[in-house]
């Protein structure tokens, strides 16, 4: 997933950071309320972790703004804020989830992992594909009954295909997910993590629509 992160701690977000980067998602992290309206407008982001005490503003206005904007997008917040009141007002602003400060980065790794399965509206982490196992909480693939390593970006994509089945995805929605705003990206980053994907999990698991992008293959049936 691409997400962005809304946080003015310099080691918490950094910590943050590191971690959602090590699942395998791209994150972008703002680090006041105006450059979270700024980065929001110009990427497609499929999770926000939000901080709710920012040095600008308050991170529940700005959940507040989008929901009355109509966007849907999962939001998590992330704060110190320990109160029931506090999370009954985030959970009725539009909120997803709610983790308070300090919390276990593996926690929020859980947690993130939950919210994108109930959005790809599946909450069950056990997907069968053709001859392929997959534990989404797991990170794992098993075909055939053996197990297939997937690189941090392998997953990353190939997640990208499992929850969402039926939906041809453009090479520039790919590359959003897997690379933040300031990261360089090759042209040919899909196609060659493509060509991976098959070699790993068979030549029919992502198809190619000429001239407009993937989407999971024929093989690619849910059970």
């Amino acid at each position: 997933m691409r997400m962005l992160l809304v946080e003015d701690d310099a080691v918490l977000g950094g910590a943050i950071r590191d971690q959602v980067a090590a699942d395998g998602h791209s994150v972008d992290w703002a680090k006041g309320v105006v450059d979270a309206a700024a980065a929001i407008v110009c990427a497609a982001y499929e999770l926000v972790l939000l901080d709710l005490m920012l040095p600008d503003g308050r991170g529940l206005d700005f959940l507040k703004t989008r929901r009355a904007a109509g966007d849907a997008t999962p939001v998590i917040v992330l704060t110190a804020r320990d109160q029931i009141s506090d999370r009954i007002a985030a959970l009725d602003a539009g909120a997803d989830d709610y983790l308070v400060k300090p919390f276990d980065l593996f926690e929020l790794s859980a947690r993130i992992r939950a919210v994108g399965r109930r959005y790809a509206g599946n909450p069950n982490p056990l997907v069968v594909i053709g001859d392929l196992e997959i534990d989404l909480a797991q990170r794992s693939i098993h075909r055939a009954g053996k197990t297939v390593q997937l690189t941090r970006r392998e997953w990353s994509l190939f997640e990208a295909f499992v929850q969402r089945p039926q939906q041809l995805m453009s090479k520039g929605q790919l590359e959003e997910r897997l690379y933040a705003f300031d990261a360089e990206v090759e042209s040919n980053t899909i196609e060659v993590y493509v060509g991976r994907l098959r070699r790993k999990l068979g030549a029919d698991i992502v198809e190619t629509v000429r001239g407009m992008g993937y989407r999971l293959g024929a093989q690619g049936t849910r059970a």
